[in-house]
């Protein structure tokens, strides 16, 4: 079994879900749906076992989500 991180984040009337461990994200009405839609993405996402998606798996340390504000 493997741990991951992840975040959620509410875009419009979804909940988007992001992976940082892989490049893989999904979404849902509710976080839950968000959540357990991303566990399954990245179920398949690692399920093929091709040495490419091992090699883009990264371990996450302690993570901080963070706002800034940016004169863009």
């Amino acid at each position: 079994m493997t741990s991951l991180k992840y975040v959620v984040y509410q875009e419009g009337k979804y909940y988007v879900s992001q992976c940082l461990n892989v490049d893989v994200a999904s979404f849902g009405k509710t976080i839950d749906e968000a959540v357990n839609n991303l566990s399954d993405a990245v179920e398949l996402y690692l399920k093929d076992d091709l040495p490419d998606n091992r090699r883009l798996f990264h371990d996450v340390g302690n993570a901080l989500i963070g706002e800034i504000a940016v004169n863009a």
